[in-house]
């Protein structure tokens, strides 16, 4: 299992969340599983930071989002 967050664009982290069974509504990348809110950012690559911010609102680990990879 890779312990480093890799380089990943919007699309693979909609992905990603949605094997979370978080799902997206409307026209702005807005996701909720019922207890979370996530905003995922269309930009062509996600920074590490906003990414680390993400896997937080999701309410999941660094662990957990990397083994959804």
């Amino acid at each position: 299992m890779p312990s480093k967050l890799p380089v990943l664009f919007w699309r693979d982290v909609l992905k990603i969340l949605n094997k979370s069974e978080f799902w997206q509504t409307g026209s702005h990348i807005f996701l909720t599983d019922g207890k979370h809110k996530v905003t995922v950012p269309r930009h062509k690559e996600i920074k590490k930071g906003t990414l680390l911010s993400i896997i937080s609102q999701a309410g999941l680990t660094k662990e957990e989002f990397l083994n959804k990879i």
